[in-house]
C-alpha cells in the first residue's frame, strides 16, 4: 500500500519567547500537522545574530509533554554537539516522554559559530561527515542496550544528497531521507540510493522520502509523483505565521483523498501563493528586514525551512543540498538546521 502524504512544520526556535513557541506548537497540532520539528543550533540563523534563541533537546522534551498526537524531532541534531551515546539516551528518554513519537533527525553540522562559541572542534566538511557515520553506529548500538528500551524503533532521519557518502549513510541507517531538488533530481538520486540499498541488502522502499514544500506549492504534485511523501514547511518567531502550513495541509488532505489539490481549498492555496517565497525571505534575512510577496519590506513574513547539507559547510533552502542557493542564514539558510 502506498504511503500517505504527511506534513511537517519546522518551528525555528529564534526571535521569540518560549510562550510564543509553545503556542505555535499547539496551533500546529490543532491544525492537523503530522510532525513538528525545531533545529539544533545555539544562535539565530537569520535576523539579529544575537537575538533570542533556545536549545533543541530540552525543548523537544517539553513539546513531548505539551502535545498529544504529533511526532516530534529536530531537523536536524548536530552530530558534533553531543556524545552520541548520550544523544541516544536523550532520544530514548524523549521517546518515552512522548509515548513513542520521536523522530531522530541527525546531521553532520555546518554552522561554525555554534562550534566556536561552545568549544567544539569544527574540523572540515569531510571530517564532520565521517564523524556522522561513526556517531550513527554508536547511537544504534546504545539504543540496543538501554534499559528501558525505546518504546519503538526510533525513526532516524538523515538529510542530504551527496551520492557517494551521504546516500550510503541513508541506506545504512535512515528510516527517512530528507532530499533536495526538483522531481528530476530526486529521481536520479533515488536511483543512486537504491544502488546503495542493494549493496547493504536493504529494500529502498523502507525509506520514506522527505522534502521541503516548494514556494506556493508549485511543482509539489511532481515531487509526490516522484516518491516524496513527507513535505516540510518552516516558520519563524515571533509570530509563527501558519498560513503556508494551512495551505500545505489542505493539499495533503486533497492528495490523500484523491481529489484535485488545486481546488480543495482555494483560500489556503492563495495564501501559499501570495506568501513571501523562501528566496525573498532569504534576501530579507540578509538585509535584516522581512520581505513581502512583492519583495518590499513588511512587518511579518513566513520564513523558509532551514536545514543542513551533510556535505557542505553552509545550509540551504528550497534547492538540492550541495547544489542549492543558500537560504536562511545571515548572508543569504540551511535546509534544516
Amino acid at each position: 500500500m502506498p504511503r500517505p502524504i504527511r506534513v511537517a512544520v519546522q518551528l525555528q526556535p529564534q526571535h521569540a519567547t518560549y510562550a510564543q513557541i509553545r503556542d505555535a506548537v499547539l496551533r500546529s497540532e490543532e491544525l492537523g500537522v503530522d510532525l513538528v520539528m525545531n533545529w539544533d543550533h545555539f544562535f539565530p540563523l537569520y535576523g539579529d545574530p544575537d537575538g533570542a534563541h533556545f536549545e533543541c533537546w530540552t525543548m523537544l522534551a517539553a513539546w513531548a509533554e505539551q502535545t498529544e498526537r504529533v511526532e516530534l524531532g529536530a531537523l536536524v541534531s548536530g552530530g558534533g554537539y553531543r556524545n552520541p551515546d548520550l544523544l541516544a539516551d536523550m532520544a530514548r528518554t524523549v521517546d518515552h516522554i512522548s509515548g513513542g513519537r520521536l523522530v531522530l533527525g541527525v546531521g553532520g553540522g555546518w554552522f561554525e559559530k555554534d562550534y566556536d562559541a561552545y568549544g567544539y572542534d569544527f574540523g572540515t566538511a569531510g571530517s564532520r561527515l565521517r564523524l556522522l557515520g561513526e556517531n550513527l553506529v554508536r547511537v544504534r548500538d546504545r539504543l540496543a542496550v538501554l534499559n528501558p528500551a525505546p518504546t519503538r524503533e526510533i525513526p532516524v532521519l538523515i538529510g542530504g544528497g551527496g551520492e557517494r557518502k551521504t546516500l550510503r549513510l541513508v541506506a545504512e541507517h535512515a528510516h527517512v531521507w530528507h532530499c533536495f531538488g526538483d522531481a528530476e533530481t530526486l529521481a536520479r538520486k533515488s536511483a543512486v540510493l537504491a544502488e546503495h540499498c542493494a549493496a547493504v541488502g536493504r529494500d529502498p522502499g523502507g525509506i520514506e522520502h522527505s522534502a521541503e514544500a516548494p514556494d506556493g506549492l508549485d511543482g509539489i504534485d511532481a515531487l509526490a509523483d516522484a516518491g516524496v511523501t513527507l513535505f516540510t514547511t518552516g516558520t519563524g518567531g515571533p509570530d509563527y505565521d501558519l498560513a503556508a502550513l494551512k495551505a500545505l495541509l489542505a493539499w495533503r488532505d486533497a492528495r490523500n483523498a484523491g481529489e484535485d489539490a488545486v481546488t480543495a481549498d482555494p483560500q489556503s492555496r492563495d495564501a501559499a501563493t501570495t506568501a513571501p517565497s523562501s528566496r525573498q525571505a532569504a534576501r530579507a534575512a540578509a538585509s535584516g528586514a522581512p520581505a513581502s510577496s512583492s519583495g518590499a519590506a513588511t512587518e511579518v513574513s513566513p520564513m523558509p525551512v532551514v536545514s543542513f547539507c551533510t556535505e557542505r559547510t553552509a545550509p540551504v533552502a528550497s534547492s538540492p543540498p550541495c547544489t542549492q542557493t543558500p537560504n536562511g542564514r545571515p548572508s543569504t539558510a540551511s535546509r534544516h538546521g
